[in-house]
C-alpha cells in the first residue's frame, strides 16, 4: 500500500464504532522519511477537530520538549494507534486498538524509522511489551527488528504531574543522543 491508499482505507474504515463519532480521521503528520516516529494512543478533542495528532495542550508541550533538545517537529512523524477519538478521551478499548493497529504497522513500513518513541503507557504496552511499566522503564531503549524503541511519559501526564517533567527532559536528551549517534 502507498500513502494515498492507506489514508483512503483509514478514511473508509468501519471496523469499530469510533468511525461514527469522529469529526475527522487523525491519520498522522510529519516527515514520511523520518528517522524518528512518535506514537501516541489516540486522538484527543483538538486532534479530532483538526485531523492532526498532538496539536492540543499535550502536543504543544511535546513541541517544547522537541525544541529543547534540538529536534524539529517537521523532521519527525507523529501518529496514534487509534485514528479516531474515543468519546471523552477515554482510554482505547482493546478491540479498538486491534481494529487500528494494522494501519499503524503500514505507516511504520512506509516510513521505516530508525526509532519509535511511544508516548505513554498505553502505546508502550501495545508496541513494546504487554507488561510495560512506564514509571520504571521510561527512556530505556530496546531493539525491535530494524529499529529501536523506547517510551516516554505522555505529555498529558506531564500536564497533570509536573514532577515527571525532568524525567521527560532526560529521556528526550537520550533520544536525541541516540539519533545523533546512528547518523554518524
Amino acid at each position: 500500500m502507498d500513502w494515498s491508499e492507506l489514508k483512503s482505507v483509514c478514511e473508509n474504515c468501519t471496523a469499530c464504532p469510533l468511525c461514527k463519532t469522529r469529526t475527522n480521521l487523525v491519520f498522522g503528520t510529519g516527515n514520511r522519511e523520518a528517522d524518528l516516529m512518535f506514537v501516541g494512543e489516540a486522538p484527543g478533542e483538538q486532534e479530532d477537530k483538526t485531523g492532526i495528532p498532538f496539536v492540543g495542550a499535550a502536543g504543544q508541550l511535546l513541541d517544547k520538549y522537541l525544541a529543547a533538545v534540538g529536534i524539529e517537529r517537521d523532521d519527525v512523524y507523529i501518529a496514534n494507534i487509534l485514528k479516531c477519538r474515543p468519546p471523552y478521551n477515554r482510554d482505547p478499548l482493546p478491540e479498538e486498538g486491534d481494529a487500528c493497529i494494522g494501519y499503524l504497522r503500514e505507516q511504520v513500513k512506509l516510513i521505516r524509522p530508525k526509532m519509535i518513541v511511544c508516548l505513554g503507557r498505553i502505546s508502550a504496552i501495545r508496541l513494546i511489551k504487554p507488561d510495560y511499566k512506564i514509571t520504571r522503564e521510561h527512556g530505556e531503549i530496546v531493539r525491535r527488528g530494524s529499529f529501536a524503541m523506547t517510551a516516554v511519559y505522555h505529555p498529558s501526564a506531564l500536564l497533570r504531574d509536573a514532577s515527571k517533567k525532568e524525567d521527560m527532559f532526560r529521556d528526550m536528551k537520550k533520544i536525541k543522543a541516540y539519533l545523533d549517534e546512528i547518523k554518524k
